[in-house]
């Protein structure tokens, strides 16, 4: 029986781990998954090996401290696949830890497809070299990339972003709203502090200090806080309980959050492309440790970091970095969006536009891509 193997990082993902098994098992009903999966993967047909949650760590600092933990996954995953081979390894992001795996399948003749690129049009473009050597295959999901791996002599193919297949093109956010409960006789903003533990560690107090101020000018406001994991879950609950905010923690649901949502604030991430595509006007924000920060600002080679600015190619949205990350400066972007409707409105037409350029049926594309190595 003919197994496809399987790596995904953190919740997004896991998400697109399970688009990838739908599309495959519409061709081929007898295919098996296996690998490192998250929920929805799981339930989609995958065997998880491991969850993709011990992959959710990003930044220099906070990789070596589960560096040993990491490396021991990573050579127990190879191992695996190399006792076992599948017909076709696919890892799905987190490309500091599946490239390495990548590399030592593709060499022992397993194909090694790689979902999503590295944003190396962004920062680390160096890693090219690595990556030549390490896939052979890239399946990219935004339209500029694909000449980059053509002309670096990499095999590649667009197929769009399965979440603008996934998402509307008009957002409903009355029906959101009722769904989630949401009494909406004051402006509604969805928080979203991040996916793993460590980033809603430092990104949720921030945010709920940045609601008690949006509070003092907008009393009637009302705050969603989707959780990615159970364990972020109990960790959101507890700060919100703390802060005495109208705050309402929801298990998952972070489309809804968004679509029910006047303004979103959001940790720099997958969560900034799905506010856009669900066309939010935005505060995009984050902070890492101050090291982290440093060597991260010599490799960029954009003046943004968020997904919708580099898409767009301008500072369509704030982003609030780092010392600019203050209760303050968020309360005050979050308000200047509140009373700038038409600004909300011309930014929505922008989305909306990037939104048919990215939709075009990923399931498929990635189904026909995939094709030849499962003959």
């Amino acid at each position: 029986m003919s197994t496809v193997g399987l790596v995904a990082g953190e919740a997004s993902g896991d998400l697109l781990g399970a688009e990838l098994i739908r599309a495959l098992k519409a061709r081929h009903p007898s295919l098996q998954f296996e690998g490192i999966a998250g929920p929805h993967m799981v339930e989609a047909g995958a065997q998880a090996l491991a969850l993709c949650e011990r992959l959710s760590v990003n930044g220099y600092v906070e990789v070596l401290k589960h560096l040993p933990g990491l490396l021991k996954l990573r050579r127990e995953i190879v191992a695996h696949f190399l006792d076992r081979p599948p017909r076709i390894f696919v890892g799905i992001d987190a490309p500091d830890f599946n490239f390495g795996v990548e590399a030592k399948l593709k060499a022992a003749g397993i194909p090694a497809v790689h979902f999503v690129s590295p944003s190396i049009w962004a920062w680390r473009g160096e890693r090219i070299h690595k990556i030549r050597q390490s896939v052979s295959h890239m399946l990219v999901v935004f339209p500029f990339e694909e000449a980059i791996y053509r002309q670096a002599g990499i095999p590649v193919t667009y197929v769009g972003h399965p979440m603008a297949d996934r998402l509307p093109l008009e957002p409903d956010m009355a029906g959101a709203r009722q769904a989630l409960g949401v009494q909406a006789s004051g402006p509604v903003i969805a928080l979203l502090p991040g996916s793993r533990r460590g980033e809603v560690k430092r990104m949720a107090p921030l945010m709920l200090e940045a609601a008690k101020r949006i509070l003092e000018s907008r009393p009637s406001a009302q705050f969603l806080i989707p959780a990615a994991t159970a364990a972020v879950e109990s960790q959101l609950r507890e700060l919100a309980a703390a802060s005495d905010l109208p705050v309402m923690v929801l298990s998952g649901q972070s489309h809804a959050a968004m679509t029910a949502a006047d303004v979103v604030v959001s940790a720099s991430g997958t969560a900034t492309l799905e506010a856009a595509l669900l066309k939010k006007p935005m505060v995009i924000t984050y902070k890492v440790p101050a090291i982290t920060a440093w060597i991260a600002r010599r490799k960029l080679y954009l003046p943004y970091v968020g997904l919708p600015n580099i898409l767009l190619g301008r500072f369509a949205v704030p982003e609030l970095l780092q010392e600019n990350a203050t209760p303050d400066k968020l309360a005050q972007a979050v308000l200047d969006w509140l009373d700038s409707p038409e600004k909300c409105a011309a930014l929505a037409a922008e989305f909306r536009t990037l939104h048919e350029t990215l939709r075009c049926n990923a399931g498929e594309r990635i189904a026909e891509a995939l094709e030849p190595y499962l003959l």
